[in-house]
């Protein structure tokens, strides 16, 4: 049986949010109204998600990170401290946009490294890596490794999140894996 969810007193978790078993909700954190929350998440002080996000089991969500409306997080994704999603290209304080909000799905599996930002209308691919301070301004690739402003591939990652060397085997899994069409796969 599962855990019922812990939410720390100072959390607030609005009416029409729904947080699955074994969520752990810590510090002046703030789930709004019609966001679903998976099993088994985790969101440190200060995390805002919402209204209306969908995240998925297993995710990990550290301090200081805001998940807007149009952010979808599928299973087991990391967000690092201060990462950063956007949900419209051309914001101004004093201009209307919310029917341009654009949608962001980042896949099972990937990591969003400390103090990066997500451009929205991006898909980031599954086990995908992004380092710290990244700027994702377009799609990333499955189990690619993406440094820099503007963000670029560098390598590959295993999906245990081993960065791959030139003859593609993880370290720590042991499984191989080919470059097809600027694709990584894993073999046999």
């Amino acid at each position: 049986m599962m855990a019922a969810p812990v939410i720390h007193p100072t959390a607030i978790v609005d009416e029409g949010a729904v947080i699955g078993a074994g969520c752990k909700i810590w510090h002046f954190s703030h789930v709004l109204s019609g966001s679903r929350i998976g099993e088994n998440c985790i969101l440190g002080q200060n995390v805002m998600v919402g209204p209306d996000v969908v995240i998925g089991s297993g995710c990990k969500i550290q301090n200081n990170v805001s998940i807007y409306k149009g952010v979808t997080l599928e299973e087991d994704v990391f967000c690092g401290p201060s990462c950063v999603f956007t949900n419209v290209l051309t914001p101004r304080a004093f201009v209307e946009r919310k029917n341009e909000f654009m949608p962001t799905r980042v896949q099972k599996g990937a990591t969003i490294g400390a103090n990066a930002v997500i451009i929205c209308g991006v898909t980031i691919g599954e086990y995908a890596m992004i380092g710290a301070s990244a700027v994702v301004t377009k799609d990333v690739s499955a189990q690619a490794l993406v440094l820099g402003n503007p963000a670029r591939r560098t390598g590959w990652v295993s999906r245990s999140g081993e960065v791959l060397g030139s003859d593609l085997v993880c370290v720590r899994s042991g499984e191989r894996y080919e470059e097809k069409n600027s694709q990584l796969i894993l073999k046999g």
